[in-house]
């Protein structure tokens, strides 16, 4: 429903913006972040990604790497609203930082270099952004840089994101001489001068004017054509106004239906100010999102932004410091103060605020409550985990938790001091619970301990930190991926008999099983509800043959039997699973009988199945010099990948291919070896693919 643009919201929650820094790595998102602190006053100098002095960038790892790791919150103050901001990490191994981030915002700014434009990651984190439908506004960076060209930045967004540019600058100069835009709203132009960290206004340069006003036109033409309000108006005046075209581009950024892009070079601070100002006028404020729907007892509920309602809070990121256990909180309903009993609403249990901090990365201050539209840390709480609900216990109810990315490489990790092993294992432990993307297992054959994660760089940073932060000297293992395996081959009318008889009450469970693949199964409905498992189970029995809860024990069974598929005990997805017939006993049958028939009568349907290995596979996207091209082609080729794209750019190639996951490893190295360590690379996940028969083989058992 679209909303009157005249009317706006003034209660305090009006003045307060929860938003994210989304980018693909290097594309300048941390130094928009500190730049933004430091022209708010909250930070009085300016923190360098290179120097290693960002605010944001605390952590020693990311100092050394020079990249964002970890999620980091930081608050200030513009034009009299508060801006709750998360700088987010744009590797693709941390993809799950900003899923979990993402999951408590409001509203977000996204980030692209004005040369490379959409890259591998900047998709990645866009399609996260609509997943959870949060608003967003663009902002293109480095036009100061050798290459750097708005327009192309722009059609790349329209041609690879579906988005819908809504361009409101005009950059004055080019490259070097870039020097500041213009306003298209205001028709003003914006300059900033070397060494001032404000920017003097003026009008439009002649030599723009006609320029300025041909986009101006196409701007108010686009949102006519989107919004029926600006039709109105168009068509009555044959122009907008810059009132009723902001409005508009409020609107519209709050439907995702437009993108507003704006354009600088953070670097030199250009372009800031005027990102805060559509920061406060596009993005939305807690008033302005959808009421939170949650459950409880299986209804379903709703909580509204409101400090009186009964609380309601979201835990989306758990993190141990030399002081004790720091939980960060989005405040959704209501308010909390210090020493307040709250419910872990899924453990069922109760924990008691101990203090509430105001975070500014790595630096604390200490506040009397939190209210609703409020991100803050907690210290006290002692078991509540990312994606925990904590609420008032009097009014309980379960918010939806950010979902987690299955591990896709493991390696084995071994304390090299046999007195070491009890406090590794403590580590590894504390290490899961603060990173949900991590998981650690001790493989049964060997008694190895496992780290899984997200990538090779995701192992390195966790192990490393362990070694920092433990004292710990460790062994680590060769990187190993997951693999999965699906049915190629289904059959029909599997039958399993489960019959235990051991004095007493004895166990009976008569089960028929059709096993298909998803792809051949008929019907897409069904298809939909797979989910991330790739499993869809459904009965077919009729007449009563076999009661409903039984079988509900059947599909447990069945879920339980995908943990471990018969070609190497790897996990299986994408299958379909039918009961069609059963059959019971008037004493020996229950729900354990059940499950137990499922269970096994699935494992032993998939050894009669013909089965397939699934290999991870990414999209390597390589930046080199057009000498190397050739090599690089040639290695990627003998990497078993396939390439999908190629493009020049300012004297170099850039190179896109889907290669397995497991050729990737070390390729760093390799890269740099083959292109003098002038070429870059990185990737994203795609999902799974069949692996070749000499990889079937040789895969681990």
């Amino acid at each position: 429903m679209r909303t009157d643009l005249r009317q706006r919201s003034t209660s305090p929650l009006d003045r307060v913006r929860n938003l994210g820094i989304l980018a693909h790595v290097d594309a300048g998102k941390t130094t928009v972040t500190e730049r933004i602190l430091y022209l708010t006053g909250a930070t009085h100098k300016r923190g360098e990604v290179h120097d290693g002095t960002t605010v944001t960038d605390f952590d020693p790892q990311e100092r050394d790497r020079g990249i964002t790791i970890f999620a980091a919150a930081v608050s200030c103050v513009w034009d009299g609203h508060r801006i709750n901001l998360i700088d987010t990490p744009g590797h693709v191994d941390f993809t799950d930082e900003v899923e979990r981030s993402l999951r408590v915002l409001d509203g977000a700014v996204a980030v692209f270099d004005a040369v490379a434009g959409v890259e591998a990651q900047s998709e990645t984190v866009w399609r996260q952004a609509d997943r959870h439908a949060v608003p967003r506004i663009a902002f293109v960076n480095k036009l100061d840089r050798a290459g750097a060209d708005l327009d192309a930045a722009v059609r790349s967004i329209r041609e690879r994101l579906g988005a819908v540019p809504l361009v409101v600058q005009l950059p004055i100069g080019q490259e070097n001489e870039f020097t500041g835009v213009v306003d298209l709203l205001r028709m003003r132009a914006l300059i900033w001068r070397a060494g001032h960290d404000t920017y003097e206004e003026g009008p439009v340069p002649d030599d723009l004017r006609a320029e300025a006003e041909h986009r101006r036109r196409l701007l108010e033409e686009t949102v006519a054509g989107l919004h029926p309000i600006a039709l109105e108006e168009f068509c009555t005046r044959s122009a907008l106004s810059a009132r009723t075209l902001a409005g508009v581009l409020r609107d519209l950024t709050h439907s995702g239906e437009g993108l507003v892009v704006l354009c600088g070079a953070a670097y030199r601070d250009c372009g800031i100010e005027p990102l805060l100002e559509a920061v406060v006028a596009y993005l939305p404020s807690p008033d302005d999102v959808p009421p939170l729907r949650g459950t409880h007892e299986g209804e379903e509920w709703e909580r509204t932004a409101d400090p009186a309602a009964p609380f309601a809070g979201l835990v989306f990121k758990v993190n141990s410091t030399a002081t004790g256990r720091l939980t960060y909180l989005r405040v959704y309903a209501g308010t909390i103060r210090k020493g307040d009993a709250v419910l872990d609403v899924g453990a069922r249990r109760p924990e008691r605020i101990g203090r509430i901090l105001r975070v500014q990365a790595d630096r604390h201050a200490e506040m009397d409550r939190a209210v609703a539209g409020d991100i803050v840390a907690v210290a006290g709480l002692k078991a509540a985990g990312s994606g925990a609900t904590l609420c008032a216990p009097s009014a309980p109810v379960l918010l939806e938790p950010p979902a987690s990315a299955d591990p896709v490489v493991s390696v084995a990790v071994e304390a090299r001091r046999r007195l070491d092993t009890g406090r590794l294992a403590a580590a590894l432990a504390r290490l899961a619970e603060e990173d949900p993307s991590l998981a650690v297992l001790t493989d049964a054959e060997t008694g190895q301990t496992v780290l899984s994660g997200m990538g090779e760089l995701h192992l390195e940073v966790a192990v490393e930190k362990i070694r920092r932060a433990h004292g710990l000297d460790l062994g680590v293992g060769r990187p190993q991926v997951a693999y999965r395996e699906t049915v190629a081959r289904g059959v029909s009318g599997f039958v399993h008999r489960h019959v235990k008889q051991a004095g007493g009450a004895g166990q009976f469970a008569h089960v028929v099983l059709d096993v298909a693949t998803l792809e051949c199964a008929a019907g897409s409905a069904a298809d939909d509800s797979a989910g991330a498992g790739g499993f869809v189970f459904r009965s077919t029995v009729t007449g009563g043959r076999v009661p409903q809860e039984y079988v509900r024990a059947v599909e447990a069974g069945c879920r339980d039997a995908l943990a471990e598929g018969p070609l190497g005990g790897h996990p299986v997805t994408g299958l379909r699973v039918t009961l069609t017939d059963g059959a019971t006993h008037s004493r020996d049958s229950s729900e354990m009988a059940f499950r137990t028939a499922g269970r096994l009568g699935l494992r032993e349907a998939l050894g009669a199945c013909t089965m397939r290995l699934l290999e991870p596979v990414v999209e390597a996207t390589v930046t080199v010099p057009d000498d190397f091209v050739g090599a690089v082609l040639g290695d990627l080729a003998a990497r078993r990948g396939r390439v999908t794209r190629q493009a020049a750019r300012s004297g170099t190639a850039v190179v896109t291919a889907t290669v397995p996951l497991a050729e990737l490893f070390g390729y760093a190295s390799r890269l740099r070896g083959r292109t003098q360590g002038r070429g870059v690379f990185t990737t994203r996940a795609t999902g799974y693919a069949p692996a070749p028969a000499p990889v079937a083989d040789g895969t681990p058992r």
